[in-house]
């Protein structure tokens, strides 16, 4: 009896429903939503764009709540939506006063999230919205209008669910000698590609857009946004990152009011890199990107930028996986020299100061970065540096790895070293490799042919050096001998040795 009276009364509305109008903020999950609810609401907005098209921003196209910091969305399971998740017409099929409407619902329709690891999901429904994507990539490039800030919230809230999300790791643990071998490492290519992609390339599109009004977008791509996409820079697919490259360098460029943060940002990942982790798989885009600002900086530098080179640049050559980004941080320290000259003996410092002293591969790519620094190196700073440099060089040339020998003699072909390096002839004669050898003539040939006076000066000077290290070699050699024997004689007596320093020299005397 209760129950059918219970029956006859009105049931209370959907949740879903008010969940929509509440605009909490999320993504509603596909999960959660009834199949019929979110039908009818699609059937509802293409019914009233084309009867009574609201104006935009409008709470019949704001469908999800607002702006774009609202990434973290559940995802469809793949069952709910199979009659849902249907394609809005094309721009070609509505009069030119309904696309800016329907390019905001086509948008929302893009804010819908699916679940890339199985690729048996949700087929029809991926391939719909890959496609209105291309549209709206579409629409952006043929734009011939300034975008309104409504427009602008929802693309950056449509971008925002989509790309802004937390990254899967590889299942092991990189170790620092796997981020080392560079060439056997193999990239971990995100499933959700083939959609990141279109969004990547939609965002792109928007950036570079000469529609795009930099005052009124810098109020959604601020520096939330702009801290969130630094985030993904740390992706393991390198096709992510390469786009991630782009767009920065294109906000950097638009938006000249968010340039300090921006420099500022690149700094802490930096820092956290060289000091903490030692693991980023985004170093060498940043660089990348720093390479492009530090062409375009003013002269003369800033002390921001000077400290920048000191405090960051340099110490980016400490970490051991420099191979994965040392073309893109040699690039960045040439450009600083070029820019002020001065800088050269910082640099050079820096250099070695961070040498390494057991890694020969790394020590040849030092080796490398010296030689281009040099080639931009102005005298006066040449003779700053140059005792500690040499010192530095001179342990090269005598390196036991044939490698570092011979990068090290090809120093030789910079002008601004020809005339200041001193000879080293040793390797003529006791180097193991034979290439190092041949190298190390043909500098001698070089050095005899330009100054015969100052290469003899030279050689005179290196062959009394090396006979007095010889002579003190032999004392040295005979003085424990006779220790040796002296103390043979007496250890059949239990006797003590007394051993006396001369006042002439290091060799010990005996009484």
């Amino acid at each position: 009896m209760i129950k059918q009276i219970l029956g006859r009364l009105p049931r209370r509305p959907s949740k879903s429903g008010e969940h929509r109008d509440a605009g909490s903020g999320h993504e509603a999950s596909l999960t959660n939503v009834p199949t019929s609810s979110r039908s009818g609401d699609l059937l509802r907005n293409r019914s009233t764009s084309q009867s009574n098209p609201a104006a935009p921003g409008s709470s019949s196209d704001l469908e999800h709540g607002n702006k774009h910091n609202l990434g973290n969305d559940p995802k469809s399971n793949g069952n709910s939506i199979a009659s849902a998740y249907e394609a809005l017409p094309g721009f070609r099929d509505v009069p030119n006063s309904e696309k800016q409407n329907l390019f905001i619902k086509k948008l929302n329709l893009c804010c819908v999230l699916f679940d890339f690891t199985d690729p048996s999901k949700n087929l029809k429904e991926k391939e719909t919205k890959r496609q209105t994507l291309l549209e709206l990539v579409d629409y952006v490039t043929s734009a011939n209008g300034k975008f309104t800030e409504t427009v602008v919230q929802e693309i950056t809230r449509m971008v925002s669910l989509n790309l802004f999300r937390a990254l899967t790791s590889p299942p092991h643990e990189k170790t620092m000698l796997d981020a080392f071998d560079v060439e056997e490492e193999e990239s971990v290519m995100d499933p959700a590609w083939p959609h990141l992609q279109v969004v990547y390339e939609f965002f792109l599109r928007f950036v570079a857009s000469p529609e795009i009004d930099s005052k009124l977008a810098k109020r959604h791509i601020d520096h939330s946004f702009v801290l969130q996409l630094l985030d993904l820079f740390d992706s393991e697919d390198p096709r992510e990152r390469e786009y991630l490259k782009t767009i920065l360098h294109r906000i950097y460029g638009k938006f000249m009011v968010h340039r300090p943060f921006i420099r500022k940002a690149i700094n802490s990942i930096f820092y956290r890199f060289i000091f903490e982790t030692e693991k980023h798989n985004g170093i060498a885009e940043l660089l990348e990107i720093l390479g492009s600002i530090i062409n375009g900086f003013a002269l003369p530098l800033k002390e921001e930028h000077k400290l920048f080179l000191v405090r960051v640049l340099i110490p980016l050559h400490k970490p051991k996986c420099i191979p994965m980004y040392y073309q893109q941080l040699s690039y960045c320290i040439t450009q600083f020299v070029e820019k002020d000259c001065k800088l050269a003996d910082i640099v050079i410092r820096g250099l070695l100061k961070y040498w390494p002293l057991t890694n020969s591969s790394k020590e040849v790519m030092f080796l490398g970065e010296l030689e281009e620094v040099l080639e931009v190196t102005q005298p006066a700073e040449f003779q700053r540096c140059m005792v500690p440099l040499f010192s530095r060089i001179t342990r090269c040339l005598n390196s036991s790895h044939f490698q570092v020998a011979e990068r090290a003699l090809f120093l030789w072909n910079n002008d601004h070293i020809e005339n200041l390096i001193r000879q080293n002839r040793r390797n003529t004669t006791s180097h193991w490799n034979q290439a190092v050898q041949s190298l190390t003539m043909n500098v001698r040939k070089i050095f005899t042919d330009h100054d015969p006076e100052l290469f003899e000066e030279c050689l005179q000077r290196f062959q009394q050096d090396e006979a007095r290290g010889h002579e003190a070699r032999a004392r040295r050699d005979a003085t424990w001998r006779r220790l040796e024997e002296i103390a043979a004689s007496k250890a059949a007596s239990n006797q003590a040795v007394l051993v006396l320093r001369s006042p002439l020299g290091p060799s010990p005397s005996f009484s």
